[in-house]
């Protein structure tokens, strides 16, 4: 019996050492890939426009294609300068990092 037990651990141990992972047979095709062009992908963008939302909080409309909303909260969320027209203003053009891009997010995916 306890003969029978040594072979099949040995013959267990066997097997993992002899396990050999292959690549894998379904990659993605190139076509497939979010940037098949091969531009660079930043997570930074710039600032085109801020609007209201139907709650009344601001939102920024970015270069890639996304918004963000940028609430004034304190003090969870401090963004005084967001409710100032001026100050507004003076940010577009500005470059801004993106959390959607930075995640991977592209415009197609995020049902607006």
């Amino acid at each position: 019996m306890e003969t029978a037990l040594l072979a099949a651990i040995s013959m267990g141990r066997d097997l993992l050492h002899k396990n050999v992972e292959r690549t894998s047979v379904t990659n993605a095709s190139p076509e497939s890939e979010r940037n098949p062009d091969k531009r660079e992908v930043s997570p930074i963008s710039h600032v085109l426009g801020f609007h209201l939302d139907e709650d009344g909080h601001w939102v920024v409309a970015l270069s890639c294609g996304h918004t963000q909303h940028l609430r004034h909260l304190p003090p969870w969320q401090s963004r005084a300068w967001v409710l100032d027209p001026a100050q507004r203003e003076q940010r577009i053009g500005q470059p801004f990092a993106c959390g959607w891009c930075a995640q991977g997010a592209d415009s197609d995916t995020l049902g607006n």
